[in-house]
């Protein structure tokens, strides 16, 4: 656990660095790679790798169907079959189904949104982001709700560039578990290995990689009790009730989206935990903490999840074939 949990930043960006935490945690290279091995082969790691702020490149949204019931895991097969796709959850709501969709460009991003409505019969309601407050899903595991400790990430000045797309692909890719896993990106793109460990370094510093490190899968470490709630607050002071949201402890993610003919929340929120009544306490409390008791809100509690893996805003891959089944029931 100390391994995952503690790097999921700051992971040593060097030419060994199993070996380097080895010696901080005092192990071998050779357990602390089977650690993450077994890590991954559970699932509760989906890579060691980045993950890159949304305005580094590439195009995103947040979409969500209503889907009728009796159809739900058919359409959420379909969805989850778009490589774009990368999570998908049912929620408690009239609007039951909610993915998230990352593609290289704003074309084929409407390509996919496209092709799914005319597939599955049901329409998208898109909500693309406005502005982020806070978004970055590492947190302390050990406790009953996620609780962080990192301000929010600052955006960068620049996108990555053509010529940079072929590491950044590897960065979502993720590492692979051996002695020296840069030598392994450098040569896979014909880079110095110093080039790839300073174009890491450079994108950290300047806000390009929000963090680079373990990228853990939470509900296998017990954070099953998961709520998006949404605010109808006014223009004029979203930004202000956004950054209030951002700065608890207990907000994993706050951000602003766009409205839509059926959707009039505009300030979202998400708060992780291990159980139903917390969750649910720690979202009155953050209202009442924040001044949001006289807006409308609902609260959207995932239920099953059907897909979750890294985005893919500079990796491509083809169409995947899947069944109905359900990746995760939520308590």
């Amino acid at each position: 656990m100390e391994l995952i949990n503690r790097y999921q930043r700051d992971f040593p960006l060097s030419a060994a660095p199993f070996a380097d935490i080895g010696r901080i945690q005092g192990l071998t290279d050779q357990q602390v790679m089977q650690a993450y091995r077994d890590a991954l082969d559970s699932g509760a790691v989906s890579r060691l790798g980045g993950v890159f702020h949304q305005s580094a490149g590439g195009a995103s949204t947040l979409a969500a169907m209503a889907v009728p019931p009796d159809r739900l895991h058919a359409v959420a097969a379909q969805v989850s079959a778009e490589p774009g796709v990368n999570h998908n959850y049912e929620r408690e709501h009239h609007f039951n189904l909610w993915f998230v969709l990352t593609a290289q460009n704003q074309l084929r991003l409407q390509q996919t949104l496209n092709r799914l409505e005319l597939a599955t019969g049901l329409p998208i309601m898109v909500l693309p982001m406005v502005r982020p407050y806070r978004i970055d899903l590492a947190f302390d595991l050990n406790g009953s709700t996620a609780s962080h400790t990192q301000g929010g990430s600052k955006a960068p000045v620049r996108v990555i560039r053509e010529d940079e797309v072929p590491l950044a692909a590897l960065v979502e890719e993720g590492l692979t578990i051996c002695p020296r896993p840069f030598d392994v990106w450098a040569q896979e793109i014909g880079w110095p290995v110093e080039q790839v460990l300073s174009s890491l370094q450079e994108w950290l510093d300047t806000g390009l990689l929000r963090r680079f490190g373990t990228v853990v899968r939470h509900h296998e470490f017990g954070f099953d009790a998961n709520a998006m709630t949404v605010f109808e607050v006014p223009a004029a002071q979203v930004d202000s009730f956004g950054l209030a949201l951002a700065q608890q402890p207990e907000v994993t993610l706050s951000y602003q989206r766009v409205t839509a003919k059926s959707w009039s929340y505009n300030l979202y929120c998400m708060v992780h935990g291990r159980d139903r009544a917390t969750v649910c306490n720690t979202i009155t409390d953050l209202i009442q903490r924040c001044g949001l008791q006289a807006y409308p809100h609902a609260v959207l509690f995932s239920l099953q999840r059907f897909k979750q893996q890294g985005a893919m805003r500079f990796r491509t891959a083809t169409p995947q074939t899947t069944d109905a089944g359900v990746d995760h029931v939520l308590a």
